[in-house]
Order: structure tokens, then sequence, then C-alpha cells
């Protein structure tokens, strides 16, 4: 999301804004809906955001061959069947990459390149990400909340910061709308808000300083993922990747920031647990 307009473009209707708004709203009611109930609706909600991510990603390269997007497609389905069953992490990271590698294969005989085979893993891994996050747990209730804060703060803060203040931009090339202004600002309201939860869930002492600084790198990284679906888009020729949400774009649009945040703090707990330990911070989250 741009964290301000650009300079060319007119200041958006105040009924633009509402939808906006509007359209944030159900999103977040649905979120957070499949979030509490957790188990077997968390992970089908979980796959339905990979399917709909790996719609869009497709449709960037629609020239593709009819046999490979097929085959992809397949590939995927069949990949996210052991997460939707709650199979251990290990199963499903198997099948995402055979799935991924699968594509990769045929693509080799064919003009299709590698797209769909890197667009398996983008849409499927976090998914992966945020289910394993979530699990049964109250605990892991609490984990996945702190990362939507983390990462709806840094959308939304840096959006009023980067429009209030302007400034130079932060990658013009990219994402013409962005600025530093807004980043850093989205970097602090990203701090404040997964800080702000955690004190409100009862945490309290240095996992509150641990989690501050968790966030900064959290936010850092969704900005990132950002950028690098803006470049996407870019190369491809597109404003939007999808128009499935009213005022916003497409799925991907709303969710290049998760990908990039839910795949570093998955990374952190399962490199901590393969260590046969996890740092203070991690364990109060």
């Amino acid at each position: 999301m741009s964290n301000e307009p650009a300079a060319a473009s007119p200041v958006k209707p105040r009924s633009d804004l509402r939808l906006r708004v509007l359209s944030a709203l159900v999103m977040a009611v649905i979120v957070l809906f499949a979030t509490f109930l957790g188990g077997p609706v968390y992970r089908l909600f979980a796959a339905a955001l990979a399917l709909l991510v790996f719609h869009e990603w497709s449709a960037m390269k629609p020239t593709l061959p009819r046999d490979n997007r097929l085959l992809a497609w397949g590939a995927l389905v069949a990949a996210l069947v052991p997460l939707v069953l709650g199979m251990p992490d290990w199963v499903v990271l198997i099948a995402i990459a055979l799935a991924s590698l699968l594509a990769g294969l045929h693509a080799l005989g064919s003009n299709a390149g590698l797209w769909n085979a890197f667009g398996i893993a983008y849409a499927a891994l976090p998914a992966l990400a945020i289910a394993a996050l979530r699990g049964d747990t109250m605990n892991g209730l609490i984990i996945v909340l702190y990362l939507y804060a983390v990462v709806w703060a840094t959308d939304i803060v840096a959006y009023f910061v980067g429009r209030a203040l302007g400034g130079p931009k932060l990658a013009p090339s990219i994402s013409p709308g962005k600025t530093w202004s807004g980043a850093a600002g989205g970097t602090v309201g990203a701090c404040a808000a997964g800080v702000g939860l955690l004190m409100v869930m009862g945490v309290s002492g240095a996992a509150l300083i641990f989690a501050a600084l968790l966030a900064l790198a959290l936010s850092v990284v969704s900005q990132a993922g950002d950028l690098f679906e803006s470049a996407l888009k870019r190369r491809n020729g597109m404003k939007d990747s999808g128009s499935l949400i009213p005022g916003h774009g497409g799925v991907m649009d709303r969710v290049d920031g998760l990908v990039a945040a839910a795949l570093l703090l998955y990374a952190a707990f399962a490199l901590a647990s393969m260590a046969g330990t996890l740092p203070a911070g991690l364990l109060a989250l």
C-alpha cells in the first residue's frame, strides 16, 4: 500500500476513502473471525488465501502455456491438502517443494519459465507460516494477532504519515507514492501496535522490549514485501494485482506485507525450536 499518493495524482475523493475503509473493515472481520476460530477453519482460510494469491500471480502472465498453468494449479492444490488436514509442517514443506519442482521441471520443456514454480512457493509458504503460527492454542492466537497488529499498523500509519509529511521518495522507480517519512512512521506505529497488543494480553517486562525489536524487523520486512510486489506489478505493466477488493485492488495488494512478515516470524520460531531452546521473549509470546 502506498504511504503517499503520487505527486501527479489528484487527492482521492472522500467517497473513495470511505470505500477503502469499509472494505478494510469487512476484510478485518472475516480475517479475525477465522483467526479466533483457529483449527480447521483457519487452515482452510490460509489455503483459500494461497489459492487467491496464486490466481493473481498467474494472471500476471496470461500468455503462459495452458498446460503449465493447469499443472501448476493441480500441484498447488495437492500441496495444500496436507496443510488443510493439519499434517506436520515438514510434510507440508515437502509437498510445497515437490509442487514447485514439478511445475519447474514441466516448464523446462516449454517457454513457460519458472514463473508458476515461484508462484507456488510465494502463495503456499506464507499460508503454511500463518497456519503453523496460529495452531490451536491461545499462544498461537496471540502470536498471529501480534503479527496482524504489526503489519496492519505498518500499512495504516505509513499511509497517513506519508500523506501528512511527504518528503523524499523511498523507491521512486518501483512505487512513486512511498516516502521515507511514511516508512519510518509505519515502523514506529508497528512497534507501538505490537507492544500495545501484548500488554493488553498480559505480557510484561523484558518480553515487551523483545517484542518491540521483533516488530521493528517485521515492519521493515513487511515494507520490503510491499515493494517486491510493486516491482512485480510494474514489471508486468499492472497497477493492481486484481480487482477483488473494492478500493484496494487484489488480494496480493493487501497481503504483500503479510507474506514477508509471516515468513520471517515463522522462521524465527522454527530456528529457535530447532536449536532446542526459545528466547525468553519468544516464550512470552
